[in-house]
């Protein structure tokens, strides 16, 4: 192959990078320009070749150029291998780069500058010069020219970036979508810790009352252990202040017995001492008879006298009387007091003869605590397999919505495939409802349910497409103000209709449907689908699908006798439909069939109101008939039918437990009073023997007294008579003295154990004295033994009614707890970690965002004005459904061609083949004078544009690709049209192919020049 070329000296300002030699294969060498590049030849010559060259010559994948996947098959056939050079500019010493390529095993043998090396060198070194072969904006093969309007948004911002943007541009853009993904890890890892810690404090929730129960009953516990260590110290404290009594009390009787004494003494002594002397006067008795009649007289006096103190006796007598009434009287109430006990104490044999009920109070506690921890672990069995109820329900519904979804994406497919218009509008319908007063329905195809698929046939060949694509409207004014936005002003091609005022759905058919079944009709056509009222009612108007029979095969035998049935216009057999028509005027029925097609687009079923109830239906509903009405999975049925079964064992084991618990209870109470009945009456008995002690000392002290006071009053009576009360109170005082002191010794052995007892309960020493924390604590307690019993027995009872807890529910509480403070921790270190990561990204964001607007924004002024000069219009801009996805970034272009059309995106499917190729063109010249990279390669763009379109976009790129601004640019096409402008600045480049080519040596450019000049003045 040769190629004859015309060379233009490279300016010194070029873009390193640019070529200044390339070779191809072993025979063709290629001088291209530093400006535009104008490579023509005739399809087959090899200008392919020469892209193919740069490509593989610049490491390029074989999977850019479309065209074979080895390297092996670009070498020219019939040679074993082929070879490579390019010579790239570079300021400091240009880049030599050779490839030779082996066919048989497809490897390949590189140097640079003249040296051996891998493809990763080379690779690494066309990194630095920018150059990316593999980028459809700078690099775009005959192949690729199609990709290019394929390119998605996204790709075309990625190849944009790369080929016209900074260096860091699309490094910036790289690391947002980074931070972006570890961003939207973050939340997740926020959003899950989050919800697990919500969980943790709802478990930790339900656990709380258990566990202010089990701490409930420790307070009891505590108030127990307490009042247990208080009653020893009562116990002592009531002894030891009974000893003082007695203390006090025999004290009092010794110091009465010395009082007596000292105070009889004197009188005792002068009894002794008459008595002494009574003796020697009794000799002088006789002598002294004399003497007594002198003292008759006296004594006469002395009688009166006595008579007087007999009075007095008589008085005391009285007074003692008195005294021995009230001693009876305290006889009597001792001995009422002793009859009463001894009733006591034969009622409380009475009870006592009863076995112990401790035991059986005891065995009922450990009972109902079994109970209680039965009825926890049912609970937990009922809580979880509720939870595996609510998992099934949501699992099933999730699989159901997703199913009826899928369903509704294949819907829309089908219509999206067969009629775009109708689906744009259906788009801009579910965004846009709210605008509208009335009922608005979907596409009839979308919102008809048939209720078996075998039946969609009928109904598809009933009803027109025309009408299946149609929207349906409850208002008049809806339906017009939904044509003006989707007809007018986004020029889109869609059916709309309107429901009649009256609704129409319930309309009832001409002829009941038993009385067709002898012709093997089974039903009409309304009754195989559903649909809303609105469509249902426009069908019935419309189609009279309320009056069309569908029949099977006897239908299609008895068909003669079947049209001649009145009023049946329509109707079905299993593969046909007839049409039967009765003359006005003659009568005369004439009948048309057609076969009955298989359906496109209703097999597919969705029931509107069965998905809204699965996206409404709330939990409390029923799940169970939910999900069998949901699925007809006889698994899934069957395992929801046996969780139930289990929860209602569950439950009746539950009643009979609290059955059981109630009769426990009772049985309890019952035992508590008899064992409280017991307890009361042996306190009443020790009331009632304490106030019988207290009076039998009271009443006993009584008659000494008296007694001493009568002695007292007779002093004056003989002294043998004073001495005898004398010393009989002495006698009594003694024995007062001692009893007093056997009890004072007993007491104080008492109070000594007691007081052991007290110390060991509190795990005192002997000698240490009660602590402070004690002190305070049974300050608040009560101060009687009566009090600290019944308190007790109140404590006991209540912390019995506490029953099935363990120091595990708190132990797990706790943990808990310290999990949750963990976890709130971590939350929001990670909600920091992500707020700061926020904070990058919003950096970031601003340096990559901002200079790629300003990119954008001066592409689209270059590509408008091209458009503009053209009688077209065009423009670029930067799209993004959501500004945080920053991957979803993309370039998008739109293009109008003709005046009467609005700006429609660039897509693989809208505008035609040659309106294609001049808006990638174009976009590439816009590219152009940004001039980020070294050279573009364009080949054979030009196909497919019409001559107006053609022209306009070669003087485009002439005076874009000519400027001193520019890289190289490389334009490949097998033809060009005639009288176009060139520029000085352009190369040349024809490419020739054959048998005859002449070597380029021998080639005379001039002498071509000459003879085609004379052929034309010939002409």
């Amino acid at each position: 192959m040769q190629t004859p070329c015309r060379k233009i000296p490279g300016k010194p300002g070029r873009e390193p990078g640019t070529f200044l030699l390339q070779g191809e294969s072993r025979t063709s060498q290629v001088h291209p320009g530093p400006n535009l590049n104008m490579i023509i030849g005739a399809n087959g010559t090899g200008k392919s070749s020469i892209v193919c060259a740069i490509c593989l010559g610049l490491a390029g994948k074989t999977a850019v150029l479309g065209r074979g996947d080895k390297v092996g098959l670009y070498v020219k056939r019939g040679c074993s291998k082929g070879y490579i050079e390019i010579e790239l500019y570079k300021s400091g010493g240009n880049v030599v780069i050779n490839r030779e390529i082996h066919q048989e095993n497809n490897q390949s043998l590189w140097m640079l500058n003249g040296r051996h090396c891998n493809q990763k060198t080379v690779e690494e070194e066309v990194k630095a010069l920018r150059i990316q072969v593999s980028n459809l904006c700078q690099f775009l093969p005959q192949e690729k020219v199609g990709e290019f309007a394929k390119m998605s948004k996204v790709e075309l911002l990625e190849a944009t970036e790369k080929s016209v943007g900074p260096p860091e541009m699309y490094e910036y853009h790289c690391e947002l979508k980074n931070f972006r993904n570890k961003e939207r890890e973050l939340e997740n890892v926020v959003k899950e810790k989050a919800s697990f810690l919500e969980k943790t404090k709802q478990r930790n929730e339900r656990n709380k009352h258990d566990v202010n129960r089990y701490y409930e009953r420790k307070r009891h516990l505590d108030v127990i252990e307490l009042l247990d260590k208080k009653k020893p110290w009562v116990e002592y404290e009531t002894t030891r202040k009974e000893l003082e009594g007695v203390k006090k009390e025999r004290e009092e009787a010794k110091r009465q017995l010395s009082a007596l004494k000292q105070a009889h003494a004197p009188m005792l002594r002068k009894i002794q001492l008459i008595e002494n002397q009574l003796q020697p006067t009794e000799a002088q008795i006789k002598a002294k008879t004399a003497d007594i009649k002198d003292a008759s007289l006296k004594c006469k006096q002395k009688q009166d006298q006595l008579d007087r103190k007999n009075k007095e006796i008589e008085d005391i007598k009285q007074t003692l009387k008195l005294k021995s009434m009230e001693e009876e009287e305290h006889q009597k109430r001792i001995s009422n007091t002793k009859r009463i006990i001894e009733d006591l104490k034969a009622e409380l044999a009475k009870v006592g003869d009863q076995p112990d009920v401790t035991p059986r109070i005891n065995a009922v506690n450990m009972e109902l605590r079994r109970i209680q921890e039965d009825r926890a672990k049912i609970e937990g069995d009922k809580a979880d397999l509720r939870r595996e109820k609510d998992n099934l329900v949501a699992e099933f519904k999730s699989e159901k919505l997703r199913d009826m979804n899928n369903m509704m994406n294949a819907k829309e497919e089908k219509l999206r495939g067969r009629h775009k218009d109708t689906h744009a509008a259906l788009q801009w319908l579910r965004k846009n409802k709210q605008v509208f007063k009335g009922h608005v329905h979907e596409p009839m195809m979308l919102v008809i349910n048939v209720r078996d698929p075998n039946f969609a046939k009928y109904v598809e060949n009933h009803i027109s497409f025309h009408d299946l694509r149609a929207f349906v409207f409850q208002r008049k004014d809806d339906m017009e103000k939904f044509m003006t936005e989707v007809r007018d002003k986004m020029s889109l091609k869609v059916n709309s209709i309107c429901a009649p005022e009256q609704s129409c759905s319930k309309r009832t058919p001409s002829r009941n449907i038993e009385s067709l079944r002898r012709f093997g009709f089974f039903t009409y056509l309304r009754e195989m689908f559903d649909a809303p009222d609105e469509v249902m009612s426009y069908l019935c108007h419309q189609y009279k699908v309320h009056d069309v029979p569908v029949g099977n095969d006897q239908t299609k035998a008895m068909i003669k006798t079947v049209i001649e049935e009145p009023y049946l216009k329509v109707l079905f057999t299993t593969e046909e439909r007839y049409t039967v028509k009765r003359s006005f005027y003659s009568n005369q029925i004439s009948t048309s069939n057609s076969a009955v097609h298989s359906s496109q687009y209703l097999t597919i079923t969705v029931d509107a109101e069965e998905r809204w109830q699965l996206e409404h239906c709330k939990c409390d509903s029923n799940p169970f008939l939910l999900i069998v009405n949901l699925c007809c999975d006889q698994a899934c049925e069957s395992k929801l039918r046996e969780i139930d079964e289990r929860m209602k064992a569950l439950q009746k084991e539950t009643a009979a437990l609290d059955r059981r618990d109630n009769e426990l209870l009772a049985e309890k109470k019952q035992l508590s009073e008899l064992k409280g009945k017991k307890r009361q009456l042996e306190q009443k008995i020790s009331t009632k023997q304490d106030r019988a002690r207290k009076q039998c000392p009271h009443v006993t002290s009584h008659p000494p007294a008296a007694v001493f006071m009568v002695c007292l009053h007779i002093f004056h009576l003989p002294h043998v008579l004073y001495r005898c009360f004398v010393l009989t109170f002495h006698m009594f005082l003694q024995q007062k003295c001692s009893r007093l002191e056997q009890r004072k010794v007993q007491l104080t052995e008492q109070c000594k154990g007691l007081l052991k007892r007290a110390q060991a309960t509190c795990r005192m020493q002997p000698d240490q004295s009660l602590p402070e924390d004690l002190c305070n604590a049974f300050s608040k307690l009560p101060n009687t033994l009566d009090e600290i019993e019944a308190m007790l027995n109140e404590e006991r009872s209540r912390a019995e009614c506490f029953t099935g807890l363990s120091e595990n529910v708190v132990d797990e509480y706790n943990r808990r707890e310290q999990e949750i403070k963990h976890l709130e921790k971590e939350l929001e270190e990670k909600s920091n970690a992500l707020n700061a990561y926020r904070q990058n990204i919003s950096e970031a964001k601003e340096r990559w965002l901002n200079p790629l607007k300003q990119l954008v924004e001066q592409i689209n002024d270059k590509f408008s004005d091209f458009f503009r000069s053209m009688q077209c219009a065009g423009e670029v801009d930067l799209h993004s459904e959501n500004e945080e996805e920053y991957d979803k970034y993309g370039i998008r272009i739109r293009v109008k061609f003709h005046s009467s059309t609005q700006l429609h995106e660039l897509t693989a499917h809208h505008q035609s083949g040659g309106e294609r190729s001049v808006s990638t063109m174009l976009y590439l010249m816009a590219l152009q004078e940004l001039n980020r990279c070294p050279f573009r390669v364009v080949d054979e763009i030009n196909q497919g544009m019409d001559p107006v379109n053609e022209r306009r976009v070669f003087d485009i790129v002439v005076r874009t690709a000519c400027k001193e601004t520019t890289s190289q640019y490389f334009f490949i096409t097998p033809k060009l049209l005639q009288n176009l402008q060139y520029a000085e600045e352009m190369t040349v480049l024809c490419v020739h192919n054959g048998p005859q080519m002449l070597s380029p040596s021998e080639w005379d450019e001039k002498a071509f020049i000459r003879r085609c000049l004379q052929r034309k003045a010939r002409a």
